[in-house]
């Protein structure tokens, strides 16, 4: 609604232009009132208002007066001049200082309504100007790629809302063409050099070739040897250059896979998933060839920069938001299995789900209640099956076993060694060549998992609570309920419910509005994104329960926040 002052000196007026149009129809809302133009000045310093509808001929402050301090002070202020057939020499001084109309007494009711169309129309043109130019400046911010990718990634998870809140969120980052297309996913690490690779990196496929490769590592020459610069940290740069690991060299990688994937025709999503540090991944439009030239590229440009020949993987085609996720899985399985250079997924993979969905909430269940002779059966027997199924899916179960424990790990804040982690070691899943070996390390990975979590002294509840946080802090932005929470860590709902307030003093609810309230005001101070933006990149289920759930919170409505944060609420939190 927009927001209308109107001024004149009889209350009679006053009270037969509020009575005269449908306001809420049109629009606009009748805010406040002033009997002349001091008042109205006075008004306008205090309020939001788009429009003022003015009478000329009043006592202290005229219209004239008026209209010239508007002017100076509110140059963007839509305004309406009102007088009488007698005062129309006024008419000039309303035209020179820029009144939208001008309208004689007694107004009609058509008169006012067609005046306030005629502006509405002018508003609505100005607002959509400014939110394109407030989206523009946003798109370009670190947060909203921040957001960007964080959707993404829960995407690939498989972990996003409804299809229709998928859609709005993808709308928002501008990945509607995506959800129709048929993508590849791409997964690229790090593995140390050898000599012969290294020759491979001058000679082998893609060095010097005219494509957009060759053409990318000129233009990133400077970006890498930036990204070295930050790796290096000896003395010596020779010194360094021997301390080098894929490990040290994880910013410098991420830096340069960015970039290149800029310079990229028909440029790919980037993102990183943090259960994976080490790993960068891309999601390309186009066909097999696209996604191996690309590959291709991509290896030859990393190893030329850092002296690492990077292992990348190609997935298998996946069209539509809800196949994101086995195409990403297909992703990693590809690298994990590639000994060397680009190895293609649909080359080791009939595209079956080795481990369904049912069946992992089994061994989820099974490993967070300490059953972990059900456990090893359970994964023995999928082992086995797999193991004389094919080759292929017997290696890909094990990858998607440990991907399952892996997430589960790093849920419960008990992170895999460096050791065990696939992600680190291309090789590993090819050494476990048999159902037994497979079985060894996967039983201990989830026993190390169940032990680690029972580390903490106050039980088992408090782990569980603490990841229930942890997730909240992670996924606030999106559709949580306390059911969901508890079926994740296997508990009854009211149990839980009753479990989380006694272990956080807070309820779900509270604890949940808290986190989404910080962020709100994080969006709020940082960014010119409307409430509507805000709510939905925070949760909130519409702008106007947002708003009054912040003003019940912080005391102040969010557009009053906005112009004067008050210093108690800098850090974001709300009051007690």
């Amino acid at each position: 609604m927009y927001q209308v002052l109107i001024v004149d000196d009889e209350p009679e007026i006053r009270q037969g232009l509020r009575l005269k149009a449908d306001w809420e129809r049109l629009g606009f809302r009748v805010a406040s009132e002033a009997a002349n133009g001091a008042e109205a000045l006075d008004v306008l310093a205090g309020a939001a208002v788009d429009v003022v509808i003015t009478d000329m001929n009043m006592p202290v402050m005229n219209g004239v007066s008026f209209l010239e301090e508007c002017r100076e002070q509110y140059p963007g202020l839509k305004l309406i001049v009102l007088t009488g057939y007698e005062d129309f020499h006024y008419a000039k001084a309303a035209v020179r200082n820029q009144a939208r109309d001008y309208l004689l007494k007694p107004v009609t009711q058509d008169e006012l309504e067609e005046a306030l169309a005629k502006v509405r129309r002018e508003l609505d043109a100005e607002r959509d100007l400014q939110d394109q130019q407030e989206l523009v400046k946003w798109r370009l911010s670190q947060y909203y790629k921040e957001m960007k990718e964080h959707f993404i990634v829960h995407l690939v998870r498989g972990e996003q809302d409804n299809e229709r809140a998928a859609m709005e969120k993808a709308r928002l980052f501008e990945l509607e063409p995506w959800a129709g297309s048929s993508v590849r996913f791409v997964t690229a690490g790090l593995r140390e050099r050898t000599s012969a690779a290294a020759s491979g990196a001058k000679d082998g496929p893609g060095a010097g070739a005219p494509g957009p490769g060759a053409a990318s590592a000129q233009r990133l020459a400077g970006a890498a040897g930036k990204a070295n610069d930050a790796a290096e940290t000896a003395p010596a740069a020779a010194e360094a250059a021997k301390e080098r690991t894929p490990d040290k060299l994880r910013l410098p990688f991420g830096m340069l896979c960015r970039e290149f994937a800029g310079t990229w025709p028909r440029q790919p999503l980037v993102f990183r998933d943090a259960h994976y540090p080490a790993l960068m991944h891309f999601i390309l439009l186009g066909d097999d060839e696209a996604a191996e030239v690309f590959a291709r590229e991509l290896r030859s440009c990393i190893a030329g920069h850092l002296g690492f020949e990077p292992v990348v993987g190609i997935g298998r085609q996946a069209a539509g938001f809800k196949m994101w996720r086995e195409g990403y899985l297909s992703s990693l399985l590809a690298w994990n299995v590639a000994e060397s250079g680009v190895r293609y997924a649909s080359k080791h993979s009939d595209g079956k789900a080795a481990l369904a969905d049912d069946l992992a909430k089994v061994i989820q269940r099974q490993l967070m209640k300490g059953e972990l002779e059900a456990f090893r059966q359970t994964v023995r027997k999928e082992l086995t099956a797999a193991f004389f199924e094919s080759q292929a899916q017997f290696v890909k179960l094990i990858f998607q076993l440990y991907l399952l424990l892996d997430s589960m790990a790093y849920t419960a804040g008990a992170a895999l060694d460096a050791g065990d982690q696939l992600w680190m070691r291309p090789d590993m899943a090819l050494e476990l060549g048999t159902v037994e070996k497979a079985e060894r390390f996967l039983t201990r990975l989830g026993e190390s998992i169940y032990q680690r979590s029972q580390m903490d002294p106050d039980d088992t509840d408090a782990s569980a609570i603490r990841s229930a946080r942890r997730l909240i802090d992670e996924q606030y932005m999106y559709d949580l309920n306390l059911t969901m929470l508890a079926e994740r860590f296997n508990y009854n709902p009211s149990y839980f419910s009753e479990l989380f307030k006694a272990k956080t003093g807070k309820t779900f609810i509270q604890y949940l509005t808290e986190v989404r309230m910080a962020q709100a005001v994080r969006l709020l101070e940082e960014t010119t994104l409307g409430l509507w933006d805000i709510a939905e990149l925070t949760g909130f289920t519409s702008a106007s329960y947002f708003s009054s759930k912040f003003k019940r919170m912080y005391g102040v409505a969010p557009s009053e926040f906005r112009q004067r944060p008050p210093e108690k609420f800098e850090s974001g939190l709300p009051k007690k």
